[in-house]
């Protein structure tokens, strides 16, 4: 999946499009829900080395908020590794061009509902 494709799939499914948060950094995005302007992604340009891999090849890597329960099946997942620049407890990162399109959707969408605004009880 590219980025453009994970930013379209994310508009088309949430209604939510990629802002630039950082001054003078075009690169980086972060997607946010509307209501709670909470991070359900961070979308950025990392070398693989950042990720224990070799290479100093620049790859776009999304990180993904996941409930506790989910880092066990997910740690050995392709293309999936501890959040770069984010908590590791919380956060993963997927680098978007080794990861299947179908792991980077279910991710994605485990962030989106785990960010979402929680509904107050009466």
């Amino acid at each position: 999946m590219t980025k453009q494709e994970l930013f379209d799939w994310c508009l088309n499914l949430y209604g939510t499009a990629p802002d630039h948060p950082f001054n003078e950094d075009f690169e980086t995005a972060v997607l946010r829900h509307a209501d709670n302007r909470k991070w359900y992604a961070l979308v950025m340009r990392v070398p693989r080395y950042r990720l224990g891999q070799g290479s100093d090849e620049i790859v776009d890597v999304v990180n993904l908020k996941l409930p506790t329960e989910m880092f066990g099946s997910f740690g050995a997942a392709e293309g999936v590794y501890p959040a770069y620049h984010m908590n590791k407890l919380h956060w993963v990162s997927v680098l978007l061009p080794d990861a299947p399109d179908d792991v980077v959707q279910f991710l994605a969408n485990a962030s989106f509902e785990i960010t979402r605004a929680k509904k107050k009880v009466k």
